[in-house]
């Protein structure tokens, strides 16, 4: 028989062809070959209370007026938080719905052992749950949870959430040495989210992207939340110069977010609008030709003034694996996954540094095939193997 593992996750699909990050989703469901896997979401506007989802049970828990609940889903709580403040007076009521929704699975489910993801909120019901059922916990952090929440009464909850876990695993180095700042003797895996090589490869090369968006020079690409960890601002800040010097170069922004319409605006101040194409968010289906037709991912993250940051941003691996050249802002995370041999790294907060490394591998007609090496260290094979022996 199959051990039973509850997945609890703040982002999940919310229906079939969905747009928001897969990354849970992907490695639960591959999860499923060696457990019997179910998952806990919270509701959003049109989903289903519950459906199976390959061969995941997936159950959303209501915590206010249906059509309000929109705290979690589109995109990360923080920067929904930090978009609209009227989000702060649903969190009491997510905490409470979470709690009593996971009492209920563990009460009709019975599970072996949950798995976490994010320290807050999901890792905190888990604690709570596991001071009263005794049910075990793993806690994977992500990132946000540890960068962006550094209050004295969140870094209590977070250093209890991970003493009381029976594993932690975090994405990338950086969140694991911020994790050891709560408490220097806690035992961290680093083991990052996955790409999905069959989907993610060179094979994936659409010319009609090209044609679509009427793209007859360089091709630019980012793809994200538009929020302000992501950097996108230096980006298109970058811009003028590398037209100036390229006229037919195009840049498309995948993505949406609360900083949409800032970006929109810098864009037509700086006269670029004939240069950069804001697509909105695009199923992910769809994803891997854009990938593989580009030349150039640029993932400009930053360190925001209240110290969020990325963990280790899943585009860039599947940007490597579509045979794209990746540039991407020198974090701490980040060097987990690019080397000189990989994809280039420039100072955050710089787009003169981004202009000059856009331009180097224009000029140069650089190439970096980094496929292999994404494929051999970051594919989901590999991936859910690490997370197997973390959950057994």
């Amino acid at each position: 028989m199959k051990k039973k593992v509850l997945v609890m996750a703040s982002t999940f699909p919310r229906w079939k062809n969905d747009t928001i990050p897969l990354f849970v989703y992907e490695l639960s469901k591959r999860l499923t070959k060696d457990f019997d896997i179910s998952v806990l979401a919270p509701s959003y506007p049109n989903s289903k209370d519950y459906e199976i989802m390959d061969k995941m049970k997936v159950h959303r828990f209501h915590y206010f007026f249906h059509k309000y609940e929109k705290l979690a889903g589109s995109g990360g709580i923080l920067p929904t938080l930090k978009k609209n403040k009227w989000f702060y007076f649903q969190i009491p009521f997510f905490l409470l719905g979470e709690f009593f929704a996971l009492r209920k699975r563990i009460k009709e489910d019975n599970p072996d052992i949950i798995h976490a993801h994010w320290i807050i909120p999901q890792g905190l019901v888990a604690y709570l749950n596991y001071k009263i059922s005794g049910t075990p916990y793993v806690v994977t952090s992500h990132g946000a949870d540890i960068f962006g929440l550094q209050g004295k009464i969140s870094l209590y909850l977070k250093r209890k959430v991970l003493q009381n876990a029976r594993n932690i695993t975090v994405v990338s180095t950086a969140i694991k040495n911020e994790a050891l700042k709560l408490d220097s003797l806690l035992n961290i895996g680093v083991i990052p989210m996955g790409v999905d090589s069959k989907l993610f490869n060179p094979n994936k090369k659409d010319p009609n992207l090209k044609k679509k968006y009427k793209i007859n020079g360089p091709f630019l690409l980012f793809v994200g939340r538009l929020t302000e960890k992501k950097g996108v601002k230096y980006l298109i800040e970058a811009m003028p110069e590398v037209i100036k010097h390229n006229p037919k170069t195009k840049l498309i922004i995948i993505g949406s977010g609360e900083l949409e319409q800032e970006l929109k605006d810098l864009t037509k101040s700086l006269n670029l609008e004939n240069n950069i194409i804001f697509t909105g968010a695009i199923q992910n289906s769809e994803l891997p030709k854009y990938y593989a037709t580009a030349d150039i991912f640029i993932g400009p993250s930053i360190t925001t003034e209240e110290g969020d940051r990325e963990g280790l941003p899943v585009t860039l691996m599947e940007a490597m694996s579509s045979g794209c050249v990746v540039i991407a802002s020198d974090l701490e995370g980040n060097r987990d996954l690019i080397n000189d041999q990989t994809g280039l790294l420039v100072k955050q907060n710089n787009s003169q540094e981004l202009t000059q490394s856009i331009l180097n591998i224009i000029n140069n007609k650089k190439k970096m095939n980094a496929t292999n090496y994404v494929v051999n260290n970051f594919d989901w094979k590999v991936i859910s193997k690490n997370y197997r022996k973390v959950l057994e």
